[in-house]
């Protein structure tokens, strides 16, 4: 099956390859992507879409109505934001904002954003129905897709499929993951504060020593997933941070641990929250400390719709090839698209932009790149998904 918009996409490979060093360049952290939403909303403007600005802060929203009839809406989500990272690559294109880099790949969908936009516009006769491309802020944690959801990015048209794309350093250029169902997980956060009775490091008979205590909570919490959860599902508790005492001669009186919890069910998600509390709770008061805990609700999982997803399938196979769709591989990452996704039907899919060493660098890590190959395919693919669902109900 010949993919419809690859050689398009393929001509736009100089223009796709500079915007992205462009942004690459000039990285903004979440809600502050003032330049970047610049030249997002100058480029859909210049191709004749009608754009908002302001959305969600600094979001950008651009809406094509085919020439063809047609009432559906199909929305395509490309993040803007960058992270607080040092760069240190060695490239032309290195970033000029000491502290702040594309270490995630956001650069890279919004190059791809734009080429899905400039094709989708010379199509316009060819389409029926609304092209909704939502350019969002903040997605690192931030909640950005709340914020612009909250401004009504999903009414006035409400669309019936979502979209997204997010390039991955962990697979090969010229491949892609298209899965069903749950791809990447929940995010939730914890604090728990034990609070026990401080005194002198000589004498710890006369107190309750909260870095004892919260060690061994520390310890507790690794037997929820490996105790409690099916060996059949998938769950993680994590403390990352761990904060007490002032000096070594000083027992603490309070310590503080913090830390995520990730999941791809409800009932396991429930499971983990409960546990949490009643281990910390149930640790802290067997050594005569209490444990107050406070769970924070984040993203929930990702969720592919299996109509859209086989449609994204299809479009990619004829991209990469069949042979180069990996649909087992899901992550305990997360993603605040999950947002649009609880509410629209839609798919996420990664694609493989792992060209070599200097390609090969996990994410969120200060050598991060991509090969820049990718961002041809990841417009084919989107633009071919996106016509298939305006045209098929």
């Amino acid at each position: 099956m010949a993919a419809p918009f690859l050689a398009e996409a393929e001509s736009l490979r100089d223009q796709l390859v500079a915007i992205r060093r462009d942004l690459h360049m000039h990285p903004e952290l979440g809600f502050q992507e003032y330049r970047t939403a610049t030249v997002v909303a100058e480029q859909l403007g210049a191709l004749g879409y009608e754009v908002q600005t302001g959305v969600g802060k600094t979001g950008v929203v651009g809406l094509l109505q085919g020439d063809l009839p047609g009432e559906r809406t199909v929305l395509l989500r490309f993040d803007m934001d960058a992270l607080p990272i040092h760069e240190e690559n060695d490239v032309p294109y290195r970033s000029q904002n000491p502290g702040v880099m594309h270490a995630c790949g956001h650069d890279a969908h919004v190059a791809v954003g734009i080429g899905v936009a400039t094709i989708l516009a010379r199509h316009r006769d060819q389409i029926g129905g609304t092209v909704k491309l939502m350019f969002q802020p903040a997605e690192e944690g931030l909640g950005g897709a709340f914020a612009m959801i909250a401004d009504g990015l999903l009414e006035t048209p409400k669309p019936d499929v979502a979209l997204s794309i997010h390039v991955s350093s962990g697979h090969d250029t010229g491949t892609a993951v298209v899965r069903e169902g749950p791809l990447m997980a929940a995010s939730d956060g914890f604090q728990i504060v034990v609070r026990g009775r401080g005194g002198h490091g000589a004498s710890p008979h006369e107190t309750i020593d909260a870095v004892l205590v919260g060690t061994q909570i520390v310890v507790a919490l690794q037997t929820i997933v490996s105790r409690n959860v099916d060996p059949n599902e998938t769950g993680v508790v994590t403390v990352g941070a761990f904060h007490a005492g002032t000096a070594g001669n000083i027992i603490a009186e309070t310590a503080e641990l913090r830390g995520t919890i990730r999941s791809f069910t409800p009932d396991v998600r429930e499971l983990l929250h409960r546990r949490v509390r009643e281990v910390a709770e149930g640790v802290a008061a067997s050594l005569g400390a209490t444990a107050e805990v406070k769970l924070m609700i984040g993203v929930s999982p990702t969720v592919n719709e299996p109509q859209v997803t086989a449609v994204m399938r299809e479009a990619a196979a004829a991209v990469v090839g069949a042979d180069r769709i990996d649909s087992s591989y899901r992550t305990t990452g997360a993603e605040d698209f999950s947002a649009v996704l609880e509410r629209i039907p839609g798919s996420y899919f990664f694609l493989g932009s792992r060209g070599g060493e200097a390609s090969a660098f996990p994410h969120h890590n200060p050598r991060f790149d991509i090969d820049e190959n990718c961002l041809p395919q990841g417009v084919a693919i989107l633009c071919d998904t996106a016509v298939r669902c305006l045209h098929n109900a």
